[in-house]
């Protein structure tokens, strides 16, 4: 497979990140969500982890197997996309309700650097102070005709923190 077209797969992955997270974050907000939220409790934060982890491998590819340079802003990224799989790993063994809330608190995190990093991409005459070896508003993956790296690792962190809050919905 190509790399054009590995992106592909993992863009249509990632969008469906983004429809899972924001329909757990509506369906936390609607009312009447705690009977849902506690018969969907065992698959949210395994769901979460997942995502994390598919998110996580999909960064690995696109440094080690497509030999694309991580820019400062990938690497604030993949500092809390990584965090989140050992995080979310732990709490999905241990059956801890309140891992929800750290992994909604590292998905905002990465959440507000992909969102950053991707309005960078969108409109590159605003600059960068990232190495001109790896900038930041370089764009390696255009997939779909909008769907780059932090694009994908934004909707992981939807996808995540959607179905974080939905799992604390389901403890009241």
């Amino acid at each position: 497979m190509s790399t054009a077209q590995v992106s592909d797969f993992f863009a249509v992955l990632a969008l469906g990140s983004l429809v899972i997270g924001c329909w757990g974050g509506v369906e936390a907000l609607a009312s009447g969500a705690e009977a849902r939220a506690r018969q969907l409790r065992p698959v949210l934060l395994p769901l979460a982890l997942a995502i994390a982890a598919v998110s996580t491998a999909g960064s690995l590819y696109y440094s080690e197997a497509a030999g694309y340079v991580p820019c400062e802003l990938c690497w604030y990224q993949r500092i809390c996309m990584y965090a989140l799989v050992p995080v979310l790993a732990v709490a999905v063994v241990r059956r801890d309700r309140s891992g929800g809330w750290y992994a909604l608190g590292l998905a905002v995190i990465g959440l507000g650097v992909s969102v950053y990093h991707y309005q960078l991409q969108l409109f590159g005459s605003e600059g960068s102070t990232c190495d001109p070896e790896a900038p930041c508003t370089y764009q390696w993956v255009d997939s779909l005709g909008f769907v780059s790296i932090p694009f994908m690792a934004g909707c992981g962190f939807i996808g995540v923190a959607g179905l974080a809050l939905l799992s604390l919905r389901s403890q009241q």
